[in-house]
C-alpha cells in the first residue's frame, strides 16, 4: 500500500514538472531533476511551433493556472538578448466587464500595465530596488508569503507578469484578438461591519475567496465594487450608519457584484486594501490615508510617498524622482495643445498623446482663455516666454540644472535706426507695448484685446499692417518664414512699423546662464537657492490672495544627487494644503537644493505609467503645459 502510494505521487510529480523537468529516465538521470535553461525552453518550444506549421502560436493564448509556470519565461536580467513583446492590446475584459487598461505579452508571459492591476483589481504595489520586480500584496502577507512578479517596459507603460496571480487564486486567462479575458472564481460576500476607530471609520467586507474590486472616486463620494455575490442575508440585516468620517454608507446588490458607496468630507481619500486567513476587504476613511512607499519604477524613475512634518502640520507628499543622466531618460516641456498654444486638457491626456511615461502640472495659464502665462522653452524654442521676472527652472539631460528668475530681452532694431524693446513674447500676458509671436505659437494668433494693431514681418520686413478692433473676432496667419508683431495700447510706434521697413531682431535671457539650456520652465515663486529659503512673491508680482492661500501645491527640485523631483503636497491632516510659507519648509525639510514652486489647486497633478498618483482623475483640472518624463526602454 505504501509503495502504491508512493509510485503515485511520483507520477503526480512527474505530470507536475514535465514541462521545465527532466524525468528520471532521462540520461542525466544521475542528477535526478535537472531544469532547462528558460531560453533552451522558449527556443525549443519557437521550433516545435515552426515544425507544426503554427504561423501565429499566441493567437488564441490561453492560460489557466495549471498550465503555465513563471520558470518557462526568461527575465531581462536573465537573458543576454532583448525579449520582444508579441502582442499588446488596450482593453481588458474582466468578469464580463470592459475596462481600458493596456496588456502586453512578451514570449509566454503575460503582463498588464500596473495602473490597470491597481484598478481593475485592487492590487497594491509594494516597496522594491529592483526594477525587475514587484512585490505585490493582494488578499496575502507579504511577509510570510510574497508575491513577486516580473515586470518590463514600454515608452508608456511598465508591465506587471500577472502569471503568479493566476495560478495562486486559480484565474482563467485567455487572449482574443486585442482583448485580454480574465474570468476570477466565483466568490460572495459573507458579512459586512462598519465600526469606529481612533483614526476614524472602517468598514470590513468578508469574503469566502479573493475577488477583485474597483473604487470610483469623486469629490466626497467612493463607490467601491467588488466582483462578489452578496449573501441575501447580509443584504437584508446590514444597518449602515454614519460615523467620525462616514457621512453616509450604501450596501447594493448588482448581480455577481457588491456594491458599496461611502459619503465623507471633501478632502479625503479612503484607503481599500485586503488581508487573508481569512479573506477580508478593509475600507479605511481617515484624514491620513495616505500610504508611505518607496518604488523604483524603471530605471532613473523613483516613486516615492512619505509624510513631512512643518510645524504643527502633517502633510503628505508624492514624489518622483528623476535621473536625466540616465541612458533613455528625458524630461521636457508638454503643452496640451498639439497644434498651438491655445487649449488646455487633462495631464494625463496630454502625457499620452505624447507617449511619455510621467507628468507633473507645470506652469500658470489663463483659464478663460487658455492661454500660457509664463516660460516654456522646449528644445530651445520659446513656445511662450517669461514674464514678470518670475521664478523659473532650466535643464539639459547631463543632469545640469538652474534655478532663478527669469526674464527674455528681444529688441528690433529698424532700418531706420529706431529701437523697440518688446513687452512679451508668445504669451497670453498682455500689457501696453510691442507683443511678438512666432510659428511656436501657432499656425495663427486670435487678438486678445480691443483694439490691437497686427503686423506681418516677413524675411525681416513689415509687409502688412492692420486695426482690429473686437478681440477674439479675427484671426492672423503666422507666416512660416516670419512673425507677427502685437500693439496693444502704443500708437506712437506704428509710423515706426511701415510696411517696408527692414527689422534686425536680438534676444538674450537674464540671467545670461539660462541661455545654455534647452529646456526651461517657468512659474513661481522661487522657493529655495542653494538650500536656503528665498520666498519672495510680492517681488514676483503674486497677488495677496495667492501669497495667503493655503492649497495643494506642486513643487519641481533639484537634489544633492544630481536627479530632479517633481512632486505634489495636499491637505494637512485634518486641514488644508500648505501655504507657500509651508511648502518652502517642506522642500528645505526633503533636503533639495533648489526648488520653484509650479502652478497648484485643482491642478496639482502626478502622473505615472497611466494612473495619477496623487488624486482621483474626477477631481483633476485641465491643465495648458507641464513637464513630461520620456523613456526609451531599450537604451
Amino acid at each position: 500500500m505504501v509503495r502504491a502510494r508512493t509510485r503515485h505521487h511520483r507520477r503526480l510529480r512527474h505530470r507536475r514538472f514535465q514541462s521545465t523537468y527532466l524525468p528520471h529516465s532521462s540520461p542525466l538521470g544521475r542528477f535526478r531533476l535537472v531544469l532547462l535553461s528558460p531560453l533552451v525552453v522558449v527556443a525549443l518550444s519557437l521550433m516545435f511551433n515552426k515544425q507544426q506549421g503554427n504561423a501565429e502560436p499566441f493567437q488564441n493564448f490561453v492560460l489557466s493556472p495549471a498550465a503555465h509556470s513563471p520558470a518557462w519565461v526568461p527575465t531581462l536580467a536573465q537573458a543576454s538578448i532583448p525579449v520582444s513583446i508579441t502582442r499588446h492590446g488596450g482593453q481588458i475584459t474582466l468578469n464580463g466587464r470592459k475596462l481600458q487598461i493596456p496588456w502586453s505579452q512578451r514570449q509566454q508571459s503575460l503582463g498588464i500595465a500596473d495602473a490597470g492591476l491597481i484598478e481593475a483589481l485592487g492590487i497594491e504595489l509594494l516597496d522594491t530596488s529592483d526594477v525587475t520586480q514587484q512585490p505585490v500584496e493582494w488578499f496575502s502577507d507579504h511577509r510570510t508569503t510574497p508575491l513577486n512578479l516580473a515586470t518590463w517596459l514600454t515608452k508608456q507603460y511598465r508591465y506587471v507578469d500577472i502569471s503568479k496571480l493566476t495560478q495562486q487564486f486559480g484565474w482563467r486567462v485567455e487572449v482574443q484578438g486585442e482583448d485580454l479575458q480574465i474570468s476570477t472564481p466565483e466568490a460572495q460576500v459573507n458579512a459586512v461591519r462598519q465600526g469606529p476607530q481612533t483614526w476614524g471609520d472602517r468598514v470590513v467586507i468578508d469574503l469566502d475567496q479573493a475577488a477583485p474590486w474597483r473604487v470610483s472616486e469623486q469629490q466626497g463620494e467612493t463607490t467601491v465594487t467588488i466582483d462578489a455575490r452578496l449573501n441575501p442575508a447580509v443584504a437584508s440585516s446590514f444597518a449602515a450608519k454614519a460615523g467620525k468620517q462616514i457621512k453616509s454608507l450604501k450596501l447594493e446588490a448588482n448581480g455577481n457584484r457588491t456594491v458599496l458607496r461611502l459619503s465623507y468630507a471633501n478632502g479625503l481619500r479612503p484607503r481599500v486594501w485586503s488581508l487573508d486567513n481569512p479573506n477580508r476587504l478593509l475600507i479605511d476613511v481617515r484624514p491620513d490615508s495616505l500610504v508611505e512607499r518607496n518604488i523604483l519604477w524603471a530605471p532613473g524613475v523613483r516613486w516615492q510617498q512619505r509624510w513631512v512634518q512643518i510645524n504643527s502640520g502633517r502633510f503628505p507628499v508624492v514624489k518622483l524622482e528623476v535621473d536625466p543622466r540616465q541612458p533613455g531618460v528625458s524630461l521636457r516641456p508638454i503643452v496640451s495643445s498639439s497644434t498651438g498654444n491655445v487649449g488646455t486638457a487633462p495631464l494625463s491626456a496630454t502625457i499620452q498623446r505624447l507617449e511619455g511615461i510621467a507628468a507633473i502640472n507645470a506652469g500658470f495659464f489663463n483659464r478663460n482663455n487658455q492661454l500660457p502665462l509664463g516660460a516654456i522653452r522646449s528644445e530651445s524654442r520659446w513656445i511662450s516666454g517669461p514674464i514678470l521676472n518670475r521664478g523659473a527652472i532650466g535643464w539639459n539631460d547631463t543632469g545640469e540644472a538652474t534655478v532663478g528668475h527669469l526674464s527674455l530681452q528681444e529688441t528690433l532694431m529698424t532700418s531706420g535706426g529706431q529701437r523697440l524693446v518688446m513687452q512679451s513674447t508668445n504669451s497670453g500676458y498682455v500689457g501696453a507695448g510691442v507683443a511678438r509671436y512666432t510659428p511656436d505659437w501657432g499656425r495663427s494668433y486670435k487678438t486678445i484685446l480691443d483694439d490691437e494693431v497686427v503686423i506681418t514681418v516677413r524675411q525681416d520686413r513689415v509687409v502688412d499692417q492692420k486695426r482690429i478692433l473686437k478681440a477674439g473676432q479675427t484671426t492672423v496667419p503666422i507666416p512660416s518664414d516670419g512673425y507677427l508683431l502685437v500693439v496693444r495700447a502704443d500708437n506712437t510706434v506704428l509710423n515706426t512699423l511701415a510696411v517696408g521697413t527692414s527689422l534686425q531682431l536680438t534676444g538674450l535671457t537674464q540671467p545670461d546662464e539660462f541661455s545654455r539650456y534647452a529646456q526651461v520652465l517657468g512659474a513661481g515663486p522661487l522657493l529655495l537657492q542653494n538650500r536656503r529659503v528665498v520666498l519672495n512673491p510680492q517681488s514676483e508680482r503674486f497677488s495677496t490672495a495667492f501669497i495667503q492661500e493655503a492649497a495643494p501645491r506642486s513643487m519641481i527640485a533639484t537634489t544633492a544627487e544630481g536627479t530632479l523631483a517633481l512632486l505634489t503636497v495636499h491637505n494637512r491632516v485634518s486641514g488644508a494644503g500648505p501655504t507657500l510659507a509651508e511648502i518652502a519648509q517642506i522642500a528645505q525639510r526633503m533636503g533639495f537644493v533648489n526648488a520653484l514652486n509650479l502652478d497648484g489647486g485643482s491642478s496639482t497633478t502626478l502622473y505615472l505609467g497611466g494612473q495619477l498618483l496623487n488624486r482621483s482623475a474626477a477631481t483633476a483640472a485641465p491643465v495648458h503645459n507641464g513637464i513630461g518624463v520620456f523613456i526609451q526602454p531599450n537604451s
